[in-house]
């Protein structure tokens, strides 16, 4: 991943920020090396899997703009889940809890196959006894794809034509239904590994930056785990398109924050594309390569004092918390430590153990 340095100045976010001028990002040649001859694209199998689990029966469009019509959803609020449900635990549950705590009217929609089942149903019971508006629905790629870039891209993976490369099929199809549904639909994307702090309904047609140049003030690289969008944004569809033209399977990020970071840079002052980047703390108080030190509990005097601070920072300056999955899933949040401090004032549920947050 992009090391960077994990202190950014203090900014004290508003409604509309200026957007955040950017660094000079080479743009990324159409990659004809995807396109294969059909049906020995590698992981094919893993492919038809994937797809043969899917919604193809057209009740995901009825599902969705019934649930989305017919409940006063002002707030939208979408996720995206393609893994089993194993893994969906404290931290992913978490997520949803803090998003109810600051909307406790939005509307919630889950995209995902495992979760659209019996079992996946037991697991958002908590939430629907409680009255909030959540929904699982397995994805109508066909249907959602429809119109898009992506369209074409999706037929060639089905036929084989388009090598899914050795990063997760899972990752990157998650890459692009964010971007698919909101340009559908519109409203905001969260990763399940987000923790929302306060409401994002002043917010309008929003992405973060990850990190910024400590020199220039530039952002240097945003990220794709929190988008807030209007339907059919001009910005969405040049997302989709790059997507569709330069998909690489074998780069971590290439088509995640790597791809909306190429995008921005491209379209950064063009007339018609009216967007907001925030800084980092909007999303990313703290680098991936930090994230730990927001699970530790105090150690002495001195380390008392800075989380302390931190916690204040993160309080008066952040929307949301991304927890950067990958480098903190199998840390626990110790007592006293910004994180408990978080689920204290985020749950929903606060009874419960999180402990393994």
């Amino acid at each position: 991943m992009y090391a960077v340095k994990e202190d950014t100045p203090s900014v004290i976010l508003k409604t509309l920020l200026p957007l955040l001028q950017n660094p000079a990002i080479s743009v990324t040649p159409i990659n004809h090396s995807v396109v294969l001859k059909p049906k020995k694209a590698h992981g094919y199998k893993a492919v038809k899997r994937m797809l043969s689990s899917g919604d193809n029966s057209k009740q995901f469009s009825t599902r969705i703009r019934g649930f989305l019509g017919n409940r006063g959803c002002k707030v939208r609020f979408f996720m995206t889940w393609i893994s089993s449900l194993k893994p969906f635990g404290d931290r992913e549950l978490f997520a949803i809890e803090s998003l109810f705590k600051s909307h406790p009217y939005a509307c919630l929609v889950i995209v995902s196959n495992s979760m659209d089942a019996e079992s996946g149903s037991l697991v958002l019971k908590p939430f629907l006894d409680k009255g909030f508006k959540l929904i699982a629905i397995k994805p109508d790629f066909d249907y959602i794809f429809k119109d898009t870039h992506a369209e074409k891209w999706f037929k060639g993976l089905k036929k084989g034509n388009v090598s899914p490369g050795e990063v997760s099929l899972g990752q990157n199809m998650s890459n692009l239904l964010r971007l698919a549904l909101l340009y559908k639909f519109g409203g905001i994307y969260m990763d399940t590994d987000v923790i929302v702090l306060k409401t994002l309904t002043k917010l309008r047609n929003a992405i973060g930056a990850q990190s910024i140049d400590l020199e220039n003030g530039k952002w240097s690289r945003l990220n794709n785990a929190v988008l807030i969008f209007d339907k059919k944004h001009p910005l969405l569809f040049k997302f989709i398109e790059e997507f569709a033209l330069t998909f690489d399977g074998n780069k971590w990020g290439h088509n995640g924050p790597y791809l909306v970071s190429r995008v921005v840079s491209r379209v950064n002052r063009t007339p018609g594309f009216n967007f907001t980047v925030l800084p980092p703390s909007a999303f990313y108080p703290v680098n991936w390569s930090r994230i730990k030190s927001l699970f530790k509990g105090p150690e002495g005097k001195a380390h008392s004092t800075w989380l302390r601070k931190k916690l204040e920072q993160i309080k008066s300056e952040s929307f949301a918390v991304h927890l950067w999955n990958r480098q903190s899933r199998k840390i626990k949040a110790e007592s006293g430590s910004i994180i408990n401090h978080i689920m204290l004032d985020c749950c929903v549920f606060c009874n419960s153990s999180n402990s393994s947050l």
